[in-house]
């Protein structure tokens, strides 16, 4: 019994929940927001937690906010296709022709004391990676559930605009 609920503390907890719980509260404001065109011209800083969000949006209303969270709803599920993330593969493939059609000679002595070098840098970038995913998984969580609750408070703030505060609750 006692294993059950760490592993659903844990459960609770995982990026995949946090994901889940962010397009979730993302899918029931697009179902409750039936006219976003309302959201236009509503500030953001009238509501406590959707206030603190004015600094990072230029225009700073409800109506973009509602965008910036569908968007980022939608990267999440269907994945983020950047063209400049596009023109760095091309731009290192080439790199990598270029090089292996060069000339490469070489002592067998470099070629060790290069190994040896690479092997303790590998085992260094292992473990940096691990402190790397662990740092940006929590930074990931953490602004998930900011998201999450925006979300929240977007599809409250909503119903009060347009007089059902007190449905669905």
């Amino acid at each position: 019994m006692m294993m059950q609920m760490t592993e659903t503390t844990n459960q609770k907890n995982s990026l995949f929940n946090a994901m889940n719980r962010f397009i979730g509260a993302v899918n029931n404001m697009d179902q409750t927001i039936m006219v976003p065109s309302l959201l236009r011209d509503v500030p953001l800083d009238e509501d406590r937690e959707l206030g603190s969000l004015k600094l990072d949006m230029e225009d700073g209303d409800m109506y973009s906010y509602y965008q910036l969270l569908k968007s980022i709803r939608q990267d999440m599920e269907w994945g983020v296709r950047c063209a400049a993330a596009d023109e760095k593969r091309k731009e290192s493939m080439k790199l990598m022709r270029t090089g292996s059609s060069a000339s490469t000679t070489s002592s067998a002595s470099s070629v060790a004391s290069f190994s040896s070098e690479e092997d303790e840098e590998e085992e260094e970038e292992e473990e940096d990676l691990h402190e790397q995913f662990q740092y940006h998984l929590t930074g990931l969580q953490g602004v998930l559930s900011k998201l999450t609750q925006s979300a929240v408070s977007l599809t409250k703030r909503y119903k009060k605009e347009i007089g059902i505060g007190g449905w669905g609750q």
